[in-house]
């Protein structure tokens, strides 16, 4: 046991597996089978949702993408590398490049870059510690560290402007559709409203939005009638509609149509990098909201025994987040599936900056305070073992929530 917990503790404050195999010899049938495994339930995946499959490979890319952004920058500023693998648990294959040893693992949970020397705890060669992390300047160590978070703005920028470039920016078009037939014996069908119909005005006010047109509609009082101006086959037509009494609250005004507003607009190259900068700070600024709801364990309780869990505030897990890819992209199409893959790069990137560890955010925090603590000629190092507790508690409501999120996503399924 006492062996088991030192490996585990040198892994949760190193960042990944601390003893250097790379001449191993792997379990041939092990490998076989997981392998073996691992393809069958891609090929499965493609053929039964060809959207959910994409959606997984772009989020296997963009963990690559992390891991390389850590690789890349540890490599450029002297430090020591020697494992470079795309999931955890037993090897399925691996070769020595060098230094390096790059390889795939069994279990497609995430993936990891050993850099040598991460802190005191984690113990390298002599000759290796001038290499060592620890033994780097703070703004090397900062770049390093942050790396695969801000690969992840990068993923999520570049996937913001591709979509906002040749598809448009999903937003407000100016016209509020009918979207289906009226309701039946509704104000709206009786007073000749169709479906395709685009309201232009109520009651002598423009209308641009649903958001609009619902005000409108319940500033008034029920029986009154109200000139609604729609456009129909490019002509304007004007119709008197006499609303009714709202079904669920009688008190309210009654229209009866459905209506939407938003579609993709198109924009040029320069307005869709402003507007992927922008929708880049605001999900940054949500995920950052969203890190704390996700993380509080009286939500996450919640979320168990509720009959229905709320969807935008529940855990979930990749089975979660595939089933929503795959919704969306039976609706959207590729457009809606890379721009949910941003959405989700940002918050990743947000939630592993998360100040403690083992997230990258717990790295960044302990260099941050050695570098305030150290002085001119005198190099303070933090006493990481301290914090191995608090790591644990981490790593144990990370796996809580990867029991709750699994939980959910099979018994109550978001697509």
């Amino acid at each position: 046991m006492s062996s088991f917990y030192n490996k585990f503790r040198d892994e949760i404050v190193a960042g990944g597996d601390t003893i250097d195999q790379p001449k191993r010899i792997n379990d041939k049938r092990t490998s076989l089978i997981a392998g073996i495994s691992l393809i069958g339930l891609l090929v499965w995946l493609g053929v039964s949702s060809p959207w959910t499959f994409v959606f997984v490979v772009g989020l296997l890319i963009s963990v690559f993408l992390h891991e390389m952004g850590h690789f890349v920058t540890a490599r450029r500023t002297g430090m020591k590398v020697t494992q470079f693998f795309m999931g955890f648990g037993p090897r399925l294959w691996s070769m020595q490049r060098g230094e390096v040893e790059y390889g795939i693992r069994a279990l497609p949970l995430g993936a990891f870059v050993r850099i040598v020397g991460m802190n005191n705890l984690d113990e390298c060669d002599p000759a290796d510690e001038p290499r060592a992390y620890r033994a780097q300047s703070y703004p090397k160590r900062l770049l390093v560290i942050t790396a695969g978070s801000l690969m992840h703005g990068v993923i999520a920028l570049v996937l913001f402007f591709g979509v906002y470039a040749t598809s448009g920016r999903y937003s407000e078009t100016g016209d509020v559709l009918v979207t289906s037939p009226p309701a039946a014996n509704s104000p709206a069908q009786q007073s000749g409203v169709v479906m395709g119909d685009v309201v232009r005005e109520i009651d002598g006010i423009a209308i641009s939005t649903r958001e609009q047109f619902v005000e409108q509609i319940v500033s008034k009082q029920p029986g009154q009638t109200v000139p609604v101006v729609v456009e129909r086959a490019g002509k304007s037509v004007l119709l008197n509609v006499t609303l009714g009494n709202n079904p669920v609250d009688t008190s309210l005004a009654y229209f009866g149509v459905a209506s939407w507003s938003l579609d993709y607009v198109s924009v040029n190259p320069i307005q869709a990098v402003g507007y992927a900068a922008q929708d880049l700070v605001v999900s940054a600024g949500r995920s950052v909201v969203g890190v704390f709801v996700v993380l509080n364990p009286i939500n996450i309780f919640n979320s168990v025994v509720d009959e229905k869990a709320d969807p935008a505030t529940r855990p979930s897990t990749i089975v979660g987040a595939s089933q929503i890819g795959g919704e969306i992209g039976r609706q959207d199409g590729l457009k809606g599936v890379l721009l949910l893959l941003a959405s989700v790069n940002v918050f990743v990137g947000v939630f592993n900056m998360f100040p403690l560890l083992p997230f990258d955010g717990g790295h960044a925090a302990i260099a941050t305070y050695e570098r305030f603590r150290s002085r001119r000629n005198k190099t303070y190092r933090a006493d990481v073992g301290k914090m191995v507790p608090v790591a644990t508690m981490v790593v144990g409501l990370l796996a809580m929530l990867l029991v709750v999120g699994l939980y959910l996503d099979l018994t109550q399924p978001i697509g």
